[in-house]
């Protein structure tokens, strides 16, 4: 153990893996970056190698400590946040995967989803969860596995077998197999979690066909989640963990109902706190935990977007007509509008509010003058257009417009789109100084059950705008706009779902 002010955040995402050290203040000292490689064995599957996670996870980590000035004996303990959804399934007795991962993006299981949904199982699951019925969540991942690994069901049965997400598979290699666990956040993605009971439902559990006795143990966001003591090179508590969403809540300091934070990565997702009331949305946008502390569950409501800075990518590597992510903006910015052309990416489907698994993407509105500006302005504006989308759900579930929307997430960085942002949605946009909100609040949570921070309202006090942006657009612009979109979006819906 080591009594340092200093937090170790372990930021596990989709295409990489990082460790960011962070001050008693909430400042960076240190990132450490790997990348691991994404496995596409069938069209809509994909697939991480648990084994290189934790790999990269054990180098990042020991990079950081060893870089800082003072060493790894300043750092008091470990936060961690993750991908959320992803699903492992390993053995308790060698802690080797049964198989990869199934990543949050997979869609093998959309079929089993359509099923259970044609035989009325939609009611139970958002009754009990605030989730849909989609291949998104881990349950039917989980599922999938049991029934197509050798033996799996029948080990699992023996209770030889684990499941976890990501942060629960992080937790056990670090702490050499001794802690099962995870926290309220992630086990409320499962679809086998009650989110107002606060424990694993059986009924889901009777309808996944998945043994409990390979379930994580539920902890609060903030806890003791054991002593990190392998691969380190240092012990250090692991007192701190929630999925990487509302990590990111956590780390904008939306502590209040009504205060909305929306992370644009490789997809998007907007959280807007409820406070202690699990508000069930009429526009098929997710109930989730925030956070549980003390014991207490806090709530948000939640739109997903599948793709906003992977259209980025798509223009690059794809298209070939922008050489980095960073040539968009200049692009948009030549532009004096953009001539009716959209990009509706909905590569894999679209989230929420449609929830359109079988919808494809299109360019509407293309004319001979169109041409790579118009393009790449168009994957920026269709981030600000779902993000509209999610707003006006969220609004009308909640009975109340959000006054400000805080951003965060690597396309932020583009003044260009915060400024889109501010004039699509109609509201500021605030983004942080320090935009490494998620790992950010994986630290904060850690730091307040190791007693660093006496209480949420201090952190609140932490965080700093770097810049807020103004709405500009005229009224009778953005209505055009937007009916533009909506327009587009209409002509990819799938004829399942009109």
């Amino acid at each position: 153990m080591t009594d340092g002010g200093r937090l170790l955040a372990i930021d596990q995402g989709t295409t990489s893996t990082r460790a960011i050290i962070f001050d008693h203040q909430g400042e960076i000292l240190t990132v450490q970056q790997r990348e691991f490689a994404q496995h596409f064995p069938a069209d809509g599957w994909v697939e991480h190698d648990p084994d290189e996670i934790w790999e990269t996870t054990r180098t990042v980590c020991q990079a950081a400590l060893d870089g800082i000035p003072g060493g790894a004996g300043t750092v008091g303990g470990i936060g961690i946040t993750n991908q959320r959804e992803t699903t492992v399934l390993w053995d308790r007795r060698t802690g080797e995967p049964v198989h990869r991962a199934i990543v949050w993006q997979d869609r093998r299981t959309a079929e089993l989803c359509r099923t259970l949904r044609r035989e009325g199982q939609e009611e139970l699951v958002r009754d009990r969860t605030g989730l849909l019925l989609d291949p998104y969540f881990s349950a039917t991942k989980l599922a999938w596995l049991l029934d197509h690994v050798e033996d799996a069901r029948a080990r699992a049965e023996r209770g030889e077998l684990a499941f976890g997400t990501i942060d629960s598979w992080l937790i056990w290699k670090l702490t050499g197999g001794r802690v099962h666990a995870t926290d309220a956040t992630n086990a409320s993605r499962t679809m086998l979690f009650d989110i107002h009971r606060q424990c694993w439902d059986r009924d889901l559990l009777r309808l996944f066909r998945v043994p409990e006795s390979l379930l994580p143990e539920v902890r609060d966001s903030a806890a003791d989640f054991g002593t990190a003591s392998e691969g380190l090179g240092v012990e250090l508590p692991i007192a701190g963990v929630a999925g990487d969403q509302q990590a990111a809540l956590v780390g904008q300091a939306c502590f209040k109902p009504g205060m909305v934070k929306s992370t644009y990565g490789t997809g998007c997702f907007a959280l807007m706190h409820t406070g202690d009331e699990a508000v069930s949305s009429r526009n098929r946008l997710l109930t989730t935990v925030a956070y549980r502390l003390n014991g207490e569950p806090s709530y948000a409501i939640e739109g997903s977007i599948f793709v906003a800075g992977a259209a980025v990518q798509w223009l690059r590597d794809k298209l070939g007509i922008i050489r980095n992510a960073a040539e968009t903006e200049g692009l948009a910015r030549g532009l004096e509008s953009n001539r009716g052309v959209y990009l509706v990416p909905a590569f894999t489907g679209l989230g929420a509010p449609y929830w359109d698994p079988d919808a494809r993407g299109a360019l509407v509105g293309l004319t001979r003058d169109s041409g790579r500006a118009e393009i790449a302005r168009a994957a920026l504006e269709a981030v600000c257009y779902q993000t509209r989308d999610l707003f006006d759900a969220m609004a009308d579930d909640a009975g109340t417009r959000p006054e400000t929307l805080r951003v965060d997430g690597g396309m932020v960085v583009n003044g260009w789109l915060c400024q889109a942002l501010a004039d699509l949605v109609n509201v500021p946009v605030e983004r942080p100084r320090v935009v490494e909100t998620t790992a950010r609040g994986a630290a904060w949570l850690a730091g307040l059950q190791l007693g660093l921070y006496p209480a949420l309202d201090q952190l609140a006090e932490a965080w700093e705008v770097d810049r807020r942006f103004e709405p500009q657009m005229s009224g009778h612009e953005r209505e055009r706009a937007i009916a533009g979109w909506r327009r587009a979006v209409a002509r990819v819906r799938s004829d399942e779902h009109p």
